[in-house]
This record gives C-alpha cells, structure tokens and sequence, in this order.
C-alpha cells in the first residue's frame, strides 16, 4: 500500500471485526483514526474513543462506516457498540460537504437525503477493486456453509451458480477446483461462453426451470428474486440453497422453508469468516479512494 494518509483524520463508525483489523493498517500509512462504537472492544492503540457519531462528524476529514451499511431505519452495525448508532438525516446535516462518507451500501432513503444536503455518499461494496477482493472469503464461506448445511461432499456434487459477476466467478472456479460438477447460470452470452471455456455447464436464466432440478447444491449471487416460488417448485427438496446475494437475497425463503428445502441467507460472509483478511482488503483498497475523494487537500489534525 503506497497512498499515504498523514494528517487525515478518518472517523470509523461502527462496523465488526473487519474495522478491528482494518484500522492498524490504516494507522500505518499516517492516519488519524477516531472510532465510535467500540467500547466493548479491546483497546485500539492509538484511537481516540468518542461517545457519539455528532462528535466524530465534527473532527473528522473522512466519514468510514460499515460495508453492511445501515437497515431500513438508519441503525448502523456496530458489534461492540454499547449504544445504537443511527444515521439519519440529523446526523448527515452535521457532515460538511468537504468531507466524503464511504459505506457498503446506502439505502435509498440515505442516497436521497445525503443527495439534498450535498453530502458525498461514495459506496464501496459494488467497487471492482474491494468486490473482487471481497469475493474470495465470499466464495469460501459460502462453500463452508454448503459442506455444513449437506450430507454431501462438494467434490462430485452437482453445484449451481447464479450469477456470473465478480464472486459467482470466484465460486465457480473455486467449486470447479474442489471438483464439483459446476453450472453456471447467466444472461450475458460473453459470460456463458467464458463459462464453457472454463469447463462449466452454461446455462442461461432463460433455461433455469429445465435444468434447476438435478441441483445438489445452489449458490445465488444475484441481488433480485431469482428462487421465487415458481423456480422452487422444480428445485430438489433435499437441495442446499447458499444465497450470497446483498439484502434481502434473491430466495423466497419462507416458502422454500415451506416446501423443505433448506435455504440460508449469507450476507457479509468475509466480515464473519476471514475478518483479518476482510479488514486488510479494506485497508488496502481505502486509502486510494480516501485520497481521491478528499477535498480537503491538507487536512491537518485539529486536537
């Protein structure tokens, strides 16, 4: 990592074992870090500890919250936070306009508002460099919740993959190296051809109906209602859904429930699985992105 961050002060808000792991790093490379909601932590040398997120907003120069972003009422994830943190409105009319606030993924709600403030909302989780990263504790995760969730041995099961973006590829790869037998579902023809080339069965969405039942094991990636009740309906009922895909998922989970098939929601995986690599793939990606958003271009400390 060669972007330098002495003299920028970096607010870290909320978060888990990721930003535990993350913040040394960051420290590193001449970053001040202020952290808010890790009371329940171990000590962070050299991180100063405020009592509330108005508080952070007003001494720093970047804004880092979760990848996990904030729920439907703007609570922010923070494993070893005493307190709730919300970000809402409120809180976003503290921000200076000069200051940029990274999270995972922003809701609507928060786009909009941040939008009306002028507030700079950059999201990472959809960020090639940190997505790509990201996908290989995804992919083995999702693969260790699969040989727990089934009798089966990956190596010879039938595996699907939905979705052939930055971490359906890992999977697939990853699966197809462990050998299991891999199907990959796509739309894009360049995908199902890349597909064939890898030694995979290609099969398009178009076609998932015909083909979805000799699944012993599904991988969804894809963040839109693929397994709904139709799609269920021709799944094996002894089959494994991993469903990897951001919130809400892209499985009718209540009915595969109802139909027997045992269906988990997975998001987050690389923050509950490989926390230290997550948080060092975070620290690797931030400080270029930190720099290229500042606007303050010599922050200097102000404590």
């Amino acid at each position: 990592m060669s972007a330098g961050l002495t003299g920028i002060r970096v607010a870290v808000i909320g978060g888990d074992d990721r930003e535990i792991y993350m913040i040394p790093e960051l420290q590193k490379l001449g970053a001040y870090i202020v952290g808010v909601g890790f009371e329940k932590a171990a000590p962070i040398q050299g991180v100063t500890l405020l009592s509330s997120p108005l508080e952070a907003v007003e001494k720093a120069d970047v804004l880092l919250f979760p990848m996990y972003g904030t729920d439907e009422r703007g609570d922010v994830k923070a494993k070893y936070s005493d307190t709730p943190i919300v970000l809402n409105k409120e809180l976003l009319k503290a921000v200076s306009t000069k200051v940029p606030l990274f999270i995972g993924w922003a809701r609507p709600a928060l786009k909009s508002a941040a939008e009306m403030l002028g507030i700079q909302i950059v999201e990472t989780a959809n960020l090639d460099q940190l997505a790509i990263l990201n996908s290989i504790p995804s992919a083995e995760g999702a693969i260790q919740m699969a040989m727990e969730a089934s009798p089966i041995t990956i190596h010879g099961s039938e595996s699907f993959v939905l979705g052939l973006g930055r971490c359906g590829w890992t999977l697939a790869r990853t699966l197809k190296g462990m050998g299991a037998h891999v199907t990959g579902v796509a739309r894009k023809p360049a995908d199902l051809a890349r597909a064939l080339e890898m030694g995979l069965e290609a099969v398009h969405f178009a076609d998932l109906d015909e083909k979805v039942g000799k699944a012993e094991l599904i991988f969804n990636t894809v963040p839109h209602l693929i397994l709904d009740k139709v799609m269920l309906e021709q799944v094996n009922h002894e089959a494994v859904i991993i469903d990897i895909a951001s919130l809400p998922g892209g499985t009718d989970f209540e009915y595969a429930k109802a139909k027997g098939i045992k269906a988990l929601l997975a998001p987050g995986l690389p923050g509950k699985v490989a926390p230290k690599a997550a948080g060092k793939i975070l620290a690797q990606v931030y400080p270029q992105l930190i720099l290229r958003h500042l606007t303050t271009k010599n922050a200097s400390l102000k404590f």
